[in-house]
């Protein structure tokens, strides 16, 4: 075969496989959506494509299949009949048939003996079929080529059009992937080079090399991204299998399965999409066998016929983040207690003591499978831990979400290139205690930016006593949480850690847990350009590859995930987690972080940090009188500014509107603003509020012991009604206490005035933003009162409400609904049946009068839940 045709066979094999790809989306989609023009006529368009091309090659077989699949589609495409699922999996064995032949072709320059009489003939019958109108098909038909001694008659002038439209409407160039591989890898290499010269020229003082510098670095980095860019393809190179793989394993399983996906065109990195291919197969796998119920199943639990499998990827802080979910029955975390247990992965003491996400987590060790029977889609326990591992091979994090009922997500985070990665340089000192061979003179080391949450810094004895032991494993109580500690230098086995006066952190996450790496000394970030361990080293868990430094020498990547299974420190921080959960989780949930200034006579007045948009300083120059009042111009707006001194009553209350420049608290809740002018700042504290005392005076919710100290809480509602009159409507008072309550709310700064009122009140408070994290809130606590607002952010598939209605363990909580007004209460009590309670959101004697009653029935159950003072 001459040169020539060799490339044209080789960009023909290029073409059509890039078609066929696209293909069995399409026809799944056109199952869907029969009547789509465009669709069919695409469809339509790349089998026309591939058998026009065939005749000019002389590939006989390969032309009678795409053929008789054409004049299908044409009846299909003309009207004259309707589209079967018959006719679709016919069509489908037609491509099926043609990417073997492709194959064949590719391999060993012919189609094969494979002549594909079987599916040859089951073509030429559905074409023959009777069409709509009940007349048989009248088109003509041209006789099927079975091995011409010549190519066929070159193509009309049709089939040429549809060559140069494809042609044209292609308007990128292939280039091979080695080619690209080899050209990442130089720009690897002048990344290196850039390095070298930037720390070279950082110790210089030449004015022409540092601007030659600096254009290097510039243009080396502009070359560095666009070299990348070449390397990323769209996921939905991988998705595109997915809709004929659902409609397969439907059809096998018995089930009705819709596939959706959002955000097919994503980018990522080319050796990325390889690793994930796999592990997205086996979850949508998982999906459609596990999760979604057969029809008759899930119409008598009042869900639709047909299950929902739902693809998701998006961009996000670096990372490609995808999630995998469907709407089916979700995992049983009893079945996979009890599944634990019998295999000896927990005993029944610490199965009885596993919070569910510790449960949930279990599905990714091997042998564990909540199948009933091994079929051939699943049921050896094998592939959850095989996609765990795979994915955080590549730098990736899994993570499972799960509702008895609702369905499960599984997302997963990825980086979006393993080449070219940010990284933060750490040392390590000289030991000269160590033995000779482990000495390490500035050891370098590099942790991947990803990992990295933060850096804290404990500087001389009072620093290092903050670092306790409990059981054994050292630990930093970071705002309010313990956060185990591991020594870089033990870990890696080269000797004790330095007493210096400085204790430096590097705060790591490692699969969901974290903690904290104590290194001798850290650098800078810095882009580092990975290069793979040789073979030999492959054992070394500790390590995730190596780079070449500004001065030439090699520094170690750390892996970041070895680092902590070495130490022990995961597994340590789950037995913690067991013994202290408990305490730590109301700690956390009880902690506050207040805003501490100085007003008048009052030396530590205390607020919410929540409810604080901004501190802000103006100068007396810029504060103006208007209506009466002080103002000044902020951020094109008139800012209404009130002394804290004149409001709650106090002799020196002029001094916060004196001084130069005056100190301003900024208040916000959407278009409404305002600023409380104080004497001075203080601090910012994050602390339990245990010891209170009320307080008579207005303006005051009482006292408190904050930071160690008595601080005046702030009735920032009675002030922001003495400063402007017309924010809300009026306020009393009548505490309760007892009861856990969940404010629900989207505002910020409304949820932080409930939270305070329900605070000073005596209840356990906790928070939720959203519908989302409010459900997640009801799983972990016990909660009693549910206070939410109207208009709180849904989920996806449902309100609050009705998500809480549909299950038995929270249909009996209590709801108190908050409305923005008394018309849109009047409004809800109106319409809606069997709500309990319903309040202005503003109203605070209303609203704490109606959760003292709701409590109050919850404590006195059986008793219903108690109705009564609507629309107040």
């Amino acid at each position: 075969m001459a040169m020539e045709d060799q490339d044209i066979i080789r960009e023909f094999l290029i073409e059509s496989n890039e078609n066929l790809a696209r293909l069995d989306q399409e026809m799944v989609e056109l199952e869907q959506r029969p009547k789509d023009p465009a669709l069919l006529a695409g469809i339509f368009r790349t089998i026309h494509t591939i058998k026009g091309t065939c005749g000019l090659l002389g590939f006989a077989t390969l032309e009678g299949i795409t053929h008789l699949a054409e004049d299908i589609l044409t009846q299909l495409r003309d009207g004259q009949r309707e589209l079967t699922p018959e006719l679709v999996t016919v069509i489908l064995e037609a491509v099926d048939a043609t990417k073997k032949v492709l194959l064949a072709i590719e391999k060993t320059g012919g189609e094969g003996p494979d002549t594909h009489g079987a599916l040859r003939e089951r073509l030429e019958a559905a074409r023959k079929r009777p069409t709509a109108s009940g007349t048989a098909a009248t088109a003509p038909v041209a006789p099927v080529p079975v091995a011409p001694e010549a190519p066929a008659e070159a193509p009309d002038a049709e089939d040429a059009g549809a060559r140069k439209i494809a042609s044209v409407a292609d308007s990128t160039i292939r280039v091979d992937v080695g080619l690209l591989d080899k050209l990442m890898n130089l720009v690897g290499e002048l990344v290196l080079t850039r390095n070298q010269i930037l720390q070279f020229n950082a110790q210089q003082e030449d004015t022409t090399l540092n601007v030659t510098s600096q254009r290097l670095n510039l243009i080396t980095t502009e070359l560095q991204e666009g070299v990348m860019k070449t390397r990323m393809q769209p996921i939905g190179v991988v998705w595109n299998k997915l809709p004929r793989l659902v409609r397969d394993l439907a059809a096998n399983l018995g089930k009705q399965i819709h596939l959706e996906m959002d955000g097919a065109d994503t980018e990522l990195d080319r050796t990325i999409i390889e690793a994930i291919k796999d592990p997205l197969t086996h979850i949508v796998r998982n999906c459609c066998d596990h999760g979604i119920e057969p029809s008759e199943v899930r119409s008598a639990k009042g869900k639709p016929a047909h299950g929902r499998v739902m693809l998701r990827a998006f961009h996000e802080g670096g990372q490609v983040n995808i999630e995998i979910s469907d709407d089916g029955a979700g995992i049983d975390l009893m079945k996979v207690r009890e599944k634990a247990i019998r295999q000896g992965v927990l005993r029944p003491e610490q199965a009885e003591r596993a919070s569910d996400r510790e449960i949930l987590n279990l599905v990714f060790l091997p042998g564990m499978s909540t199948a009933e029977k091994v079929t051939s889609v699943s049921g050896r326990g094998v592939g959850m831990d095989v996609v765990k591992s795979n994915i955080e091979k590549i730098g990736g994090a899994v993570d499972l979400v799960s509702r008895a009922g609702q369905g499960t997500t599984l997302k997963v985070k990825i980086p979006l290139t393993l080449a070219i990665i940010p990284g933060l340089i750490v040392t390590t000192a000289e030991r000269r205690s160590a033995p000779r061979l482990r000495r390490a003179l500035g050891e370098r080391f590099v942790i991947p930016q990803v990992s990295l949450l933060e850096l804290i810094r404990l500087e001389g004895e009072a620093g290092k006593r903050q670092i306790e032991r409990i059981h054994g494993t050292p630990v930093y109580r970071r705002r309010g949480q313990l956060l185990p500690i591991v020594y870089l230098s033990e870990v890696l086995g080269m000797g004790e850690p330095l007493d210096s006066g400085v204790v430096n952190i590097v705060v790591l996450q490692a699969e969901d847990r974290q903690f904290g790496l104590v290194v001798d000394g850290i650098s800078d970030t810095q882009e580092i350009v990975v290069k793979p361990l040789g073979k030999q080293f492959k054992g070394l868990d500790c390590y995730a590859g190596a780079t070449i430094m500004g001065d030439g020498r090699v520094a170690l990547i750390l892996d970041v995930l070895g680092i902590g299974q070495k130490s022990g420190v995961v597994q340590e921080t789950r037995e913690q987690a067991r013994a202290e959960g408990d305490h730590e989780q109301q700690a956390g949930t009880d902690r506050q972080t207040f805003l501490l200034f100085r007003a008048g006579s009052f030396e530590r007045v205390a607020v919410p940090l929540a409810l604080v948009a901004r501190l802000e300083e103006f100068p007396q120059s810029k504060i103006e009188h208007a209506g009466g009042r002080l103002v000044v111009q902020y951020r094109d707006r008139i800012l209404p500014l009130a002394p804290l001194g004149a409001i709650l009553g106090d002799g020196a209350a002029q001094t916060a509107a004196v001084r130069d420049p005056a100190q301003a608290i900024v208040f916000a809740d959407g278009d409404r603003t305002l600023g409380i002018l104080v004497d001075q700042i203080l601090d910012i504290v994050e602390d339990n509020v245990t010891v209170r005392r009320g307080a008579d005076r207005p303006g005051l919710l009482g006292s408190a012991v904050i930071g160690k100290k008595v601080a005046d809480l702030l009735d920032l509602h009675a002030v922001i009604e003495g400063a402007d009159a017309h924010w809300f409507g009026g306020r009393e008072n009548q505490p309760a206490e007892g009861i856990t309550v969940m404010v629900a709310e989207t505002s910020a700064f409304a949820r932080g005035l409930v939270r305070n009122a329900l605070d000073m009140a005596g209840y356990h408070v906790v928070e939720a933003a959203d519908t989302e994290e409010a459900l997640r809130m009801l799983e972990k606590r016990k909660i009693g009162v549910v206070v939410a607002s109207a208009d709180l952010r849904p989920a996806a598939d449902g309100g609050l409400r009705e998500k809480m209605q549909a299950l038995p363990e929270w249909a009996g909580i209590p709801v108190l609904t908050l409305g923005n007004s008394a018309d849109e209460i009047r409004a809800y009590s109106g319409h809606l049946r069997d709500l309990e309670d319903c309040q202005v959101k503003f109203d605070r004697e209303a609203m704490l009068r109606s959760v003292a009653r709701l409590a109050a029935a919850v404590n006195a159950e059986p008793s219903p839940a108690v109705a009564g003072d609507k629309g107040r």
